[in-house]
C-alpha cells in the first residue's frame, strides 16, 4: 500500500482541560444547536398548505423541503474539515449564524421564490450543525464514554420529530406560519451564549491544513444533483424519463470527478487514509443504509396504518411514537453497555439482527396484524436499530487520529441523510410500483391490500441485513479511554 494512504494509528484520548460544567454547557449548547437543525426538518410540513396559501405558487411547495435537504446533506462533510482546520468554535458559530440568517429570510419572505432562498440558506447552516454536534461531543468525551451520549443525539431526534409537526400545525394554524421560522432566533441565541466561553478552551487539531475547495465543489455538486433526482423521480417526472436518467447520469460523472480528485489531490476534502480504513468504511455504510430503512419507515408505516389499518392521519402520526422511542431506548442502552463491555460490536450486530428479524415479523404479518401488534415490532425493531448507529459512530471517531474527527465525523453524518433521501426514495419506488394511493386519490381506500407494504418491509429486513454483513466484516479496534489509548489499526 503507498506509505501516503496507511491508516493512521490513533493516539490515547487526550481530555481539553475544562471543568466537568463546561463540558456539560457545551453538550447541552450543542445539541440545542442540534435541535434547531432538526426542527427544521420537521416543522415545516403541516404548514405547507397555509404557506401555499399566503405566498401562492402552490405548485413549488415541494421546494421548501427538498432545498433544505440538499444543501444541508451536500455540506456536512465540508463543515467537518474547516473544523478540524480552524477549529470548533468559530464554525459552529458561523453554521449558527446562517441558519439563523436562513430563518429570517425565511419569515420574511413575500414571495415562494424567496422562501426557497431562505430554506436552502438555512439548510447551509443546518449541515454544519448536524456535523458539528457529534464532532464536539467527540472532542469532550473519550471513545468508551462516548456511545453513552448518543441516546441524548436520538433523545433530540425524537424530540424534533415529534415536536416539529405539532408545533408547526398549531402556528400556522393558529398564530402565524412565519412563527415557525422566528422562533428560531431566541434558541439560536442562547445556544451561542452557553457555548462562547466553553468553547474556547477547545484546542485546534490541525492548524496547518487547508481546505479542499475544488474538492468541496465536486462534493457539493454531486450530492445535489443526485438528491434532485431522488426527489423528483416518480413524482414530478417518471423514473426514466430524460430529466431523471440526464441527472442521474451527471450525478455518476460528478462523482467520478469526485474520486479522480480526491486520489490526486495533495490534501483532499477527505483524506485517504479516512477512505482506506476499513472501520470508517464499514461503518459508514452500516449507518447509510440503517438510515434509509429508518427515514424510510417514518414515510410509509403511517401510510400503512392509514390505509389498511384505517387509522386517522393524527392517531397514524401518533403511532410512530413507537419506533422513535425504541430509537432512543436503544441507544440508551447500546451507551450504557460500550463502557462495560470488550467486544463492543457485538451490541450492534445483535441490534441489526433483531431490528431485521422484527421487520421480517411485521412484513409477515403485514396482512393480518392489529395495531398492537405493528406497535410492537416497530418499538422492537427500532430498539434494534437504535443500539446499531451510535456503534458505528463511536467507531468511526476512535478509528481516526483528532486532526482527522471532524472529516470522520463529517462523512458518516453526510453517508446518514443521503441514506435517509435515498431510503425514501427507494419505499416510494415500490409504492408507486404498486400505484398506492399516498394522496388517497386513484384507488379506493377499501381495494389496498397489504402486498406491497409487506413487500416494503421485507425489504427493509433485507436492507438491515446487508448492513449486518457489512458489520461483521468492520474490525473492532479497543475503544480508547482518557488514559488508556488503543492499538492502532493493523
Amino acid at each position: 500500500m503507498d506509505k501516503r494512504v496507511q491508516p493512521s494509528q490513533p493516539a490515547g484520548f487526550v481530555a481539553p482541560p475544562i471543568s466537568e460544567r463546561e463540558k456539560n454547557a457545551i453538550i447541552g449548547g450543542v445539541l440545542l444547536s442540534m435541535l434547531l437543525a432538526a426542527l427544521d426538518q420537521t416543522i415545516v410540513a403541516p404548514a405547507l398548505p397555509t404557506i401555499g396559501g399566503a405566498l401562492g405558487h402552490a405548485e413549488y411547495l415541494p421546494w421548501i423541503v427538498t432545498a433544505y435537504l440538499l444543501t444541508a446533506t451536500a455540506m456536512a462533510p465540508l463543515y467537518g474539515k474547516i473544523s478540524d482546520v480552524h477549529g470548533r468554535r468559530p464554525v459552529i458559530y458561523a453554521a449558527i449564524l446562517i441558519f439563523l440568517a436562513g430563518s429570517v429570510v425565511s419569515a420574511l419572505s413575500v414571495n415562494m421564490f424567496m422562501l426557497i432562498v431562505g430554506r436552502a440558506i438555512q439548510g447551509v447552516g443546518g449541515g454544519g450543525l448536524f456535523a458539528l454536534t457529534q464532532t464536539v461531543i467527540g472532542d469532550l468525551v473519550p471513545p468508551r464514554e462516548r456511545a453513552g451520549y448518543a441516546a441524548w443525539i436520538s433523545g433530540t431526534w425524537a424530540v424534533a420529530s415529534i415536536a416539529g409537526p405539532l408545533l408547526g400545525g398549531y402556528f400556522a394554524g393558529h398564530l402565524d406560519w412565519s412563527l415557525i421560522f422566528w422562533i428560531n432566533l431566541p434558541l439560536g441565541a442562547f445556544a451561542v451564549v452557553i457555548l462562547n466561553n466553553p468553547l474556547k478552551k477547545l484546542s485546534i487539531a490541525a492548524r496547518q491544513h487547508k481546505v479542499d475547495a475544488p474538492g468541496a465543489a465536486l462534493l457539493v455538486a454531486a450530492t445535489a444533483v443526485l438528491l434532485l433526482a431522488l426527489n423528483w423521480g416518480g413524482s414530478t417526472y417518471p423514473w426514466l424519463s430524460a430529466p431523471i436518467v440526464g441527472l442521474a447520469v451527471l450525478s455518476l460523472l460528478l462523482w467520478i470527478a469526485l474520486s479522480r480528485w480526491l486520489l490526486n489531490a495533495a490534501e483532499p476534502l477527505i483524506s485517504l487514509e479516512i477512505l482506506v480504513n476499513s472501520i470508517v468504511r464499514n461503518a459508514t455504510i452500516t449507518t447509510f443504509i440503517t438510515q434509509a430503512v429508518f427515514v424510510g419507515l417514518s414515510v410509509y408505516l403511517p401510510i400503512y396504518m392509514q390505509l389498511f389499518l384505517h387509522l386517522s392521519v393524527e392517531d397514524s402520526g401518533t403511532a410512530l411514537l413507537g419506533l422513535m422511542l425504541g430509537t432512543v431506548a436503544g441507544a440508551m442502552g447500546s451507551g450504557r453497555l460500550v463502557s462495560h463491555v470488550t467486544h463492543y460490536k457485538r451490541i450492534a450486530l445483535i441490534g441489526a439482527l433483531f431490528c431485521a428479524a422484527c421487520l421480517a415479523a411485521l412484513g409477515f404479518m403485514a396482512g393480518h396484524a392489529s395495531v398492537l401488534t405493528v406497535e410492537l415490532l416497530t418499538t422492537a425493531a427500532g430498539i434494534g436499530s437504535g443500539a446499531t448507529l451510535p456503534i458505528c459512530t463511536v467507531a468511526v471517531q476512535n478509528a481516526v487520529n483528532r486532526a482527522h474527527l471532524g472529516v470522520a465525523t463529517g462523512l458518516i453524518t453526510f453517508m446518514r441523510s443521503l441514506g435517509g433521501a435515498m431510503g425514501v426514495a427507494a419505499f416510494g419506488a415500490i409504492a408507486l410500483g404498486y400505484d398506492l394511493p399516498l394522496g388517497r386519490g386513484g384507488m379506493a381506500v377499501a381495494d389496498v391490500t397489504s402486498t406491497p407494504f409487506a413487500i416494503i418491509f421485507y425489504a427493509a429486513a433485507a436492507s438491515v441485513f446487508v448492513a449486518f454483513l457489512f458489520l461483521i466484516r468492520m474490525p473492532e479496534q479497543p475503544l480508547r479511554g482518557a488514559e488508556h489509548p488503543a492499538p492502532g489499526i493493523e
